[in-house]
């Protein structure tokens, strides 16, 4: 490989959510914790970016920062080139991050007291977007199917005939359950929604993050049908592990809708970006992409070193098949105690911070846990050697 995401990264003491945030409320800072919990990865950024970023800062000065057409392009053209989505200028709207742009999408296309549909379990942040913005969540739980999931399309459909339910709210890739949505789907979900007139928003922030045999769809480029119905949200932010950056796109071919969200962005103050996140979205989309085919390939590595390991050390586990994202979701309910017992536990005994899968859904969680592999395969094998020995 080109790239060395083996080499190990000292992420803690550097105001880092995911390694210096404590796990509970007055707990001792626990000085060997592995944290396989918030989605951010382990990993330096792409050169490119860490370039484009130190250009930038050598500058010395950081005030308000215009967007140039160089940021549009980048965008247009990875889309065009990558995934065959023809993306036009108007249609981009930038602001802070996908769940802020959730949150827009959410005001500007509802009104308080109408219901928003999802697919549970779901990225936690969908409960709490939908319910700060005044809306009922109404979910529809997905069907466990051999090590994977689907769509249970009757009840789907009872759930967008109620006629309070105004806006689809689509994970495309899945967070948590790890599925990459196929095309038959998406046209699916569409022809359902557009019957009953439901919009549908979907967050599309894990596209580049995909396991090979499968391929990422863009709900927008499915048909012109799903490209008039749909407010899309993505971000170079997860893929190549630069959310602080603080940089994502609201896509929209309806002018309405796009004057809509336009106004709701102004609304939450969500309408500047600080002067990296343009350098470095430009140089992940046009400078880092065999840096993201690596880090796939490394992604899949682990995964099956995780399926691997547990298959024969934690056989009481079963791991779901990983689509997309690097965000196992695994069947624990063969233990016998709750998720959380087994969370609390894991922390406690092993030093290990894992979720809950009922952080993604009280009920469709139930039974579940989720980990984060995005890390050094040696630090992957440690965490999994902790669990594995408290286990036994």
């Amino acid at each position: 490989m080109k790239y060395d995401f083996d080499e190990l990264i000292d992420r803690r003491g550097t105001g880092c959510v995911k390694w210096d945030e404590s796990p509970r409320e007055g707990m001792d800072h626990v000085s060997d914790l592995i944290p396989l919990w918030v989605a951010d990865m382990d990993f330096k950024a792409a050169p490119a970016i860490l370039e484009a970023v130190r250009r930038r800062a050598e500058h010395g000065v950081f005030g308000y920062t215009v967007v140039e057409e160089e940021y549009y392009e980048a965008v247009i053209n990875w889309f065009q080139r990558r995934h065959n989505w023809r993306i036009h200028r108007e249609e981009i709207l930038y602001t802070t991050g996908v769940v802020p742009a959730m949150s827009v999408a959410v005001k500007a296309l509802t009104m308080p007291g109408e219901k928003v549909l999802i697919l549970s379990p779901d990225y936690n942040c969908f409960f709490s977007s939908v319910r700060n913005n005044g809306c009922e969540v109404l979910e529809t739980a997905l069907k466990p199917v051999g090590d994977s999931f689907e769509v249970d399309w009757e009840d789907f459909e009872a759930k967008c005939a109620d006629e309070k339910t105004t806006v689809f709210l689509l994970c495309n890739p899945h967070n948590p359950t790890g599925r990459v949505w196929t095309k038959a789907e998406l046209s699916q979900m569409n022809d359902i929604c557009l019957k009953y007139q439901v919009k549908v928003v979907s967050d599309e922030i894990h596209c580049e993050l995909i396991m090979p045999g499968h391929q990422f769809q863009p709900f927008a480029a499915v048909s012109d049908l799903c490209r008039q119905n749909s407010v899309i949200l993505n971000s170079p932010s997860k893929s190549f592990n630069i959310a602080g950056l603080q940089a994502a796109n609201i896509i929209c071919a309806q002018p309405e809708w796009r004057r809509r969200l336009d106004r709701a962005i102004n609304i939450n103050e969500v309408c500047d970006l600080n002067p990296f996140g343009p350098v470095g979205l430009i140089a992940a989309y046009n400078e880092s992409e065999d840096w993201i085919d690596e880090l796939n390939q490394y992604l899949w590595g682990n995964y099956t070193f995780l399926r691997d390991f547990i298959g024969k050390n934690i056989p009481q586990w079963k791991v779901c098949r990983l689509e997309g994202t690097y965000l196992p979701w695994v069947d624990i309910s063969a233990m016998g105690i709750s998720e959380q017992q087994l969370c609390d536990r894991l922390l406690s005994e092993a030093h290990v911070w894992v979720n809950p899968g009922t952080m993604y859904g009280p009920e469709s969680g139930r039974g579940y846990i989720r980990l984060n592999i995005a890390t050094q395969r040696s630090r992957l094998e440690e965490a999994l050697n902790r669990i594995a020995g408290v286990l036994k």
